[in-house]
């Protein structure tokens, strides 16, 4: 019997619940606690240079080895995706937090996300339904009402506000734009291509902004340095990112980015474990009613 549009997006929906979002979700989250980590111990212009070429010296043999595809006629694309959607996004984010930005203001403006990809989905051709608006709207309640306790604006320079919100238009941007002009593209040639171009932009940023020299002087090569950049490479850069793409190709943009909402309680309850930080009775309730929201979205209507 041959597939309908139905019956295709019901796959993709099936595949959308599951654990594969799950698995994201958990990666992606774990960033915050990265920089918690690993910032009071390298510049973050540095830190991310080190992480990017951390996953070139792990993905560059294997793709030599196995003979990875290459995507022709895509490396531009996939090139430019790649510099929203790590180098741009990871710099605001990474930045803001070393110039004081709380994580929790910090994930609240991030957390607009979906309703920025929901505005700009008919520019590539998706439609955002009703309920999934309404599933926005409750993710953007959950995620004020999670971070709500956390969020202080005393001494917090505009600077930093400015770095999140670029942070936040960039990641937007590279989702919207990967999804539309190169979803499809080998996994490990893609990361390579995306992580050399974010490199190459970085590399001259860490030099005139942090003064980084051959020697990585500024960086305090401690355990947990080590460990922070290592799961930065692994877990997040590889990890987290494979996850993404392989979301991004097999799901709406809207859906994606929904995922989204989930990151500031996810990360919310990491530091409770962690380092003892409080998840109080209104931080829960946020993660129900996010929760709430990310199934209206993912689920469509018949």
């Amino acid at each position: 019997m041959p597939d309908t549009p139905q019956a295709a997006q019901t796959a993709r929906n099936a595949s959308f619940l599951s654990p594969l979002p799950l698995f994201f979700v958990l990666l992606w989250s774990s960033g915050f606690i990265v920089a918690k980590f690993g910032l009071p111990y390298a510049p973050p212009l540095t830190f991310l240079l080190l992480r990017f070429l951390g996953v070139l010296v792990f993905l560059v043999p294997a793709v030599l080895v196995l003979r990875a595809p290459w995507p022709h006629g895509k490396i531009g694309h996939i090139a430019l995706a790649g510099l929203l959607v790590q180098a741009g996004y990871l710099i605001g984010v990474w930045c803001a937090i070393k110039q004081g930005m709380p994580a929790g203001l910090s994930a609240l403006i991030v957390g607009m996300q979906p309703i920025l990809t929901a505005f700009a989905a008919p520019l590539i051709g998706e439609k955002v339904l009703p309920r999934q608006w309404l599933g926005l709207l409750f993710g953007i309640g959950g995620v004020g009402l999670v971070v709500a306790a956390k969020i202080q604006l005393v001494g917090l320079s505009p600077d930093a506000i400015l770095l999140c919100v670029l942070a936040l238009f960039s990641i937007t941007a590279g989702t919207l734009y990967q999804k539309h002009h190169c979803p499809q593209f080998d996994l490990r040639v893609g990361t390579v291509i995306q992580f050399a171009a974010s490199t190459i932009v970085v590399l001259p940023l860490a030099i005139y902004f942090e003064g980084l020299g051959p020697d990585f002087a500024a960086v305090q090569w401690t355990p947990r340095f080590v460990g922070a950049l290592l799961w930065s490479v692994l877990g997040l850069s590889i990890g987290a990112i494979f996850l993404l793409f392989a979301l991004i190709r097999r799901n709406d943009a809207t859906q994606v980015t929904s995922l989204m909402y989930l990151t500031p309680p996810t990360t919310a309850i990491m530091a409770w474990l962690m380092f003892g930080e409080a998840f109080n009775a209104l931080g829960m309730a946020g993660m129900a009613l996010a929760v709430t929201g990310v199934i209206f979205v993912v689920k469509k209507s018949k």
